[in-house]
């Protein structure tokens, strides 16, 4: 990759304001799989730059009871998620069956951006005044970072997804190496392994992320969705009927017969949306490739990558980590 299509968190240090420079001179520091370094915050792993717009989002932010959060780590089909929710929160506004619906024009991170590494990176403050509402956020942050307003904003909604850690581990791998710079190389597979494993990698622990999520939707299930990749690839009808039930659109009886599940469904496949113009060759603002994004969007592709001991070892950590608490990938 050339620098000027590379992300601009790989220019972390020129960017950085000297408050964010001070605070992870005092953090613990590893080696990053994308940038040059990981630091860890609130125990969980930052490049520098997002960290600075965590700080930023934290501060400032104030949430509304009417918003929208969709809550993944890294890889977990964030970019299918939030061109699922977009479409059905906003299905009277912009027709599913319509030639000019806006997922055909935008990649799904344009629609629905990312609170802490799009609109408060680098210390901006956002005008939120052009947002509809209900107003659509996204998140890698764990739950114990988001900013204090959502945490304390009982009728915002939190929507959760997550997916088997195998799977995420081969998806990260594959999209660091896509973004780093030819002179940087290529990460190992092994190399990075080991660091998912014990924790360090992009909004890592994988494994303490999920678990907040999960025990707050236990918690308080009228706030927080908890819904699995996996159980979306199998009975998508029935989890998007969930989903609007949780964000209160159910599906009218009038729309169910018009077929519009499946037309959401339908636009919002993997196959639809990876084959778009703007997703073939179109790039989000801070320098990724939007194809970057569409890899394979399968469940079991840890199959053409792991080592017998690799899966033994993620399942190992997962059983451990979980428990006792119910939750089982």
């Amino acid at each position: 990759m050339s620098p000027e299509f590379a992300p601009k968190y790989l220019q972390e240090e020129e960017i950085l304001s000297q408050e964010c420079k001070q605070l992870i001179s005092t953090l613990p520091k590893e080696k990053g799989w994308i940038a040059s370094h990981l630091y860890q915050y609130q125990g969980f792993w930052y490049p520098a730059r997002h960290l600075q717009g965590i700080i930023s989002c934290q501060k400032h932010f104030q949430a509304r009871n009417s918003d929208i959060f969709l809550c993944t780590t890294p890889k977990s089909g964030t970019t299918w998620l939030k061109s699922i929710i977009f479409t059905l929160i906003n299905r009277t506004r912009f027709p599913v069956t319509k030639n000019d619906h806006p997922l055909l024009k935008n990649n799904p991170h344009d629609l629905v951006p990312f609170l802490e590494i799009k609109l408060y990176i680098d210390n901006q403050i956002p005008d939120f005044s052009s947002f509809p509402s209900p107003r659509l956020f996204s998140t890698h942050l764990p739950y114990v970072s988001l900013p204090k307003s959502v945490q304390e904003c009982s009728a915002s909604k939190l929507v959760y997804l997550c997916r088997d850690p195998k799977d995420i581990f081969v998806s990260i791998w594959h999209f660091s190496n896509k973004l780093r710079l030819r002179e940087m190389g290529t990460n190992s597979i092994e190399d990075v392994f080991d660091m998912f494993c014990k924790g360090i990698s992009l909004s890592g622990p994988f494994w303490d992320h999920v678990l907040e999520y999960w025990n707050q939707s236990k918690e308080n299930s009228d706030k927080v969705f908890f819904l699995r990749f996996e159980d979306m690839k199998e009975e998508g009808e029935l989890n998007l009927r969930r989903l609007a039930l949780f964000l209160g659109c159910p599906f009218s009886i009038e729309e169910e017969e018009s077929g519009i599940v499946d037309e959401i469904l339908k636009l919002c496949s993997f196959d639809n949306l990876s084959k778009l113009e703007v997703n073939e060759n179109g790039k989000l603002s801070s320098g990724e490739k939007n194809k970057a994004f569409f890899r394979r969007g399968e469940v079991g592709d840890l199959r053409n990558y792991l080592v017998p001991e690799m899966v033994e070892k993620i399942d190992e950590i997962t059983e451990m980590k979980f428990n006792g608490s119910g939750l089982i990938l």
